[in-house]
């Protein structure tokens, strides 16, 4: 059976604030759009989104609908999923409806696919606000039972997803993701970026992650801080501030290396791909990942990467990344140490990292995602045939 007209859940997705979730929905329906450009796309989206969104490639030929409430207000997107999103789906007759952004309507007629980002409310449940927490533990694994497939974006996500939330595994798929598109942006120069974040001539250990607990700064922190005593280098920590920004750089000054660390917040990607052309090192110390796309990120920018072995992220740097247990400054230190002293293993991480990331591309994920749904359209006429 062939798919003709898909719904897309993008309620979740305010523009600049969700991350690597931003990443994987632009990508994905760009490389859906030049695999499948006669697929017709039903898109539900926030109002903070749909300027941006019907701008894109895919963006222009499909059917944007707004929902009636903002996203930033997470009460009412949860509310609006599980009430205007089905009702609407179905009046607009798409065929299947994918939600890209973990939740999904736990109701509703038009059958669904939705993709397990991950699964940190669960694991680091500190890194959500309780209301928040209570709602994803409410919804995410009804959302995931009632669905007919679930998205995985790793092997490790797909196992999380069959223990955590009682989904067999035959109903999970996994589509690996890729680095984002950026690569081709024009970046500000290292002298202007010196000059800017004040890094004068030290080394630059690069860290592109929002401030959330399960992002395991405090660790890299406390693991830079013996380095930053004994040599010229500058951490510089780029993505949005989150509840622990002021608890970071209060952190840092305690270890006496306030001066040593940028909390830039997000900036203009421009301003970012000259970071990663300055950066000596990039550093990835997170207690779980459902993927992993600012690895892949460094890889392709030529940035040895030194990063966790938790969650996906040891199935998705493969052998080009020198590992560290995040739970051990000691560990992190010496990783970080050696990368920074060790211009042989620097140079063969190089090498390792832009093979890496050539083995990921958003056309090998959109054809996995495209192959979901005819499993699930066919399996629905399988049992349309028995009935």
């Amino acid at each position: 059976m062939r798919l003709h007209r898909l719904g897309v859940n993008l309620l979740y997705l305010v523009p600049g604030e969700v991350g690597g979730s931003e990443v994987y929905a632009r990508e994905l329906l760009s490389a859906i759009h030049r695999l499948e450009p006669e697929l017709e796309l039903v898109v539900y989206c926030a109002p903070e989104a749909a300027e941006q969104l019907a701008g894109t490639d895919w963006g222009a030929g499909a059917t944007l609908r707004t929902a009636p409430g903002r996203s930033r207000s997470k009460p009412l997107r949860a509310a609006l999923e599980q009430t205007w999103l089905p009702l609407r789906a179905r009046r607009d007759r798409v065929e299947l409806l994918h939600s890209l952004g973990t939740t999904a309507p736990i109701f509703g007629s038009v059958p669904s696919v939705v993709t397990v980002l991950d699964l940190i409310f669960d694991h680091v449940p500190s890194t959500f606000p309780p209301l928040s927490r209570a709602g994803l533990r409410l919804i995410v694994p009804r959302a995931a039972r009632r669905a007919a497939a679930v998205v995985a974006i790793s092997q490790h996500g797909r196992e999380d997803v069959a223990s955590e939330l009682g989904v067999a595994r035959d109903g999970v798929f996994v589509t690996y993701l890729a680095a984002g598109g950026g690569g081709a942006a024009p970046a500000t120069t290292e002298a202007e970026l010196r000059r800017r974040f004040e890094l004068y001539s030290s080394q630059v250990v690069l860290c592109v992650s929002a401030a959330l607990a399960h992002k395991n700064l405090e660790r890299l922190i406390d693991a830079f801080a013996p380095l930053a005593r004994e040599r010229d280098t500058t951490l510089v920590l780029v993505g949005h501030g989150g509840a622990d920004r002021d608890a970071l750089a209060a952190r840092a000054a305690a270890a006496g290396i306030g001066d040593r660390v940028r909390l830039t917040g997000w900036i203009e990607r421009s301003e970012l791909e000259g970071l990663y052309r300055a950066a000596l090192v990039f550093a990835y110390p997170s207690l779980i990942e459902g993927f992993g796309i600012p690895i892949l990120e460094a890889m392709a920018r030529g940035v040895p990467v030194a990063c966790s072995t938790a969650g996906a992220l040891v199935e998705v740097a493969g052998s080009a990344a020198e590992f560290f247990d995040p739970l051990d400054v000691g560990a992190i230190t010496a990783a970080l140490q050696r990368l920074l002293d060790d211009g042989r293993r620097r140079e063969e991480l190089i090498a390792l990292g832009r093979a890496r990331e050539r083995e990921f591309s958003w056309d090998r994920c959109a054809a996995a995602t495209l192959a979901v749904y005819e499993w699930v359209l066919g399996a629905a006429g399988d049992r349309g045939d028995r009935r």
